[in-house]
């Protein structure tokens, strides 16, 4: 998708489909007072008599519009003036996103920028703009019999973002910044789309040895026998019962400083988890597809950041194992010995994430880093507690949190801070170990982030639990692209020093 930002009179633009908003008042942006005028008062016309709901996102298709340049005019709902939020916003941008998508407008010029919202800037909403409407674009390449079916390709491909200002290299910038964190999204639910036996932890070592080939950076994809010689025997208890070898995948983003501390990045990479000898429920089990998500989304953050030339050090660690029952794999009972020395009972083999993470947590110790961020679909007691919002946010620094809860909030992919108190960590307790790798049946969400925060201790540390964010179910089953957005924000305010 090709964006482009030009000052120009709305009434004047040639194209496919000319994007304006209006409140639910009646009110009109200023682009869309310069099309009511040259119509003669049309939009204000069906306003008044309804033709326009007043829910943000709602929309009216006006073809060949009387005074104007452009074959089509899409009024966009943006509710209540009084009510106009980041939320409104977006939910306007995400329904010009779809319209545009199944549209047979082949360019469109979008004047919602200059929608008046309030504390944030006019590069901000451009960026949310270029990301909201390449990111509705999106379309996965469902492997079928005879490749594609032959319908005519839909959608808007030339997008012209209009606004009153001067265009500049900032606003440019912001553009760009939005576009490269769609195409990492869309990367993240390329990954998370495929099936499993596609979507292998080989097939993941090659992905990020492609995108290092083409952005030039460094990637290391250790094998068994590394991980053994390091002492992986968590993440290694988990790999047992699969015939399909795992990998640990480490790339290293160099765009700043030699000696700055690199923020680091873990990604859980299970490529399909059917729980081990804790076989899980058949139903759903092919949503388990998307167990990887952890990883998908480092990956696509990693595309993200070398798109934008970060000026900054960030190294992303994925171990990619399935988890699979089978004569070798690990019982419940078995004692491990992690990584970093200390010894783990598994009551639970389908906790699995947890002991892939607990070694990737120890290893990325010898970075000396700035901080590590998780990103796992850990728990369902996450999507119990908090649904499919948010995503769960757990971590030894108080700081750390909030730089990315509000991280979350300016990238529309926020999450929400639950408590990590060491009351809860008498819960993993074992007769048989230095810990169990379940904490029973309250607080599963807060009791494997306890699990976590005893290999992270060298350094400061933030978990996201996006069990509940990560895909979708029903008929629109597909992978979100979350926490691209909030991954790309944070980094992009830890490069320009916004560290909190």
């Amino acid at each position: 998708m090709e964006f482009t930002i030009k000052t120009a009179s709305p009434e004047k633009l040639r194209a496919g489909v000319l994007v304006v908003g209006a409140f639910a008042d009646g009110s009109l942006t200023p682009p869309a007072q310069a099309i009511d005028k040259a119509s003669k008062g049309k939009l204000a016309q069906l306003i008044k008599r309804g033709d326009l709901d007043d829910k943000a996102g709602s929309t009216v298709m006006l073809h060949e519009l009387a005074g104007t340049a452009a074959e089509r005019v899409l009024l966009v709902s943006l509710g209540k003036a009084a009510d106009f939020s980041d939320k409104a916003f977006r939910d306007a941008l995400s329904s010009v996103a779809k319209a545009l998508s199944g549209g047979v407008a082949k360019d469109a010029a979008i004047t919602l920028a200059d929608a008046d919202l309030p504390e944030r800037p006019l590069a901000w909403r451009l960026q949310q703009i270029s990301r909201v409407i390449a990111d509705g674009a999106y379309r996965f390449e469902a492997p079928k019999a005879g490749g594609k079916d032959g319908k005519k390709e839909r959608g808007a491909r030339k997008i012209t973002l209009v606004i009153g200002d001067k265009v500049n290299a900032e606003l440019e910038a912001a553009v760009r910044r939005g576009q490269a964190i769609a195409e990492g999204m869309a990367l993240a639910k390329d990954l998370g789309n495929l099936p499993g036996n596609v979507c292998t932890p080989a097939y993941l070592a090659d992905t990020a040895e492609a995108l290092g080939k083409q952005f030039k950076f460094d990637v290391e994809v250790l094998e068994r026998a590394d991980m053994e010689k390091l002492g992986m025997g968590s993440l290694l208890s988990v790999a047992k019962g699969s015939h399909i070898p795992p990998k640990f995948i480490v790339m290293h983003y160099k765009g700043g400083k030699t000696k700055a501390k690199p923020v680091v990045l873990v990604g859980k990479g299970i490529t399909f988890d059917t729980g081990g000898i804790s076989l899980k429920p058949g139903a759903e089990m092919d949503e388990m597809k998307y167990d990887m998500c952890g990883a998908a989304s480092v990956l696509g953050t990693f595309k993200a950041i070398a798109r934008m030339a970060l000026p900054l050090n960030v190294v992303g660690i994925v171990p990619a194992t399935e988890n699979m029952p089978g004569g070798n794999a690990t019982r419940p009972g078995d004692v491990v010995t992690s990584m970093s020395g200390q010894t783990i009972e598994i009551l639970n083999t389908d906790a699995e994430g947890r002991l892939i993470l607990c070694d990737a947590l120890t290893y990325a110790e010898r970075f000396k880093p700035a901080c590590v961020v998780d990103i796992a679909t850990l728990t369902g007691a996450c999507v119990v507690a908090l649904g499919k919002i948010p995503s769960g946010l757990l971590a030894n620094d108080d700081d750390l949190a909030a730089e990315l809860l509000k991280r979350g909030t300016e990238s529309g992919d926020r999450a929400w801070q639950l408590p990590l108190w060491d009351d809860y960590q008498d819960l993993l307790k074992s007769n048989f170990a230095d810990m169990a790798n379940i904490g029973g049946r309250y607080g599963g969400t807060i009791t494997a982030a306890c699990f976590l925060a005893r290999f992270t201790k060298a350094y400061k540390w933030a978990h996201l639990d996006i069990a509940g964010t990560a895909w979708v179910s029903g008929d629109a089953k597909g992978a979100t692209g979350r926490p691209v957005p909030l991954l790309s924000e944070f980094l992009i305010g830890r490069a320009a020093g916004k560290a909190e």
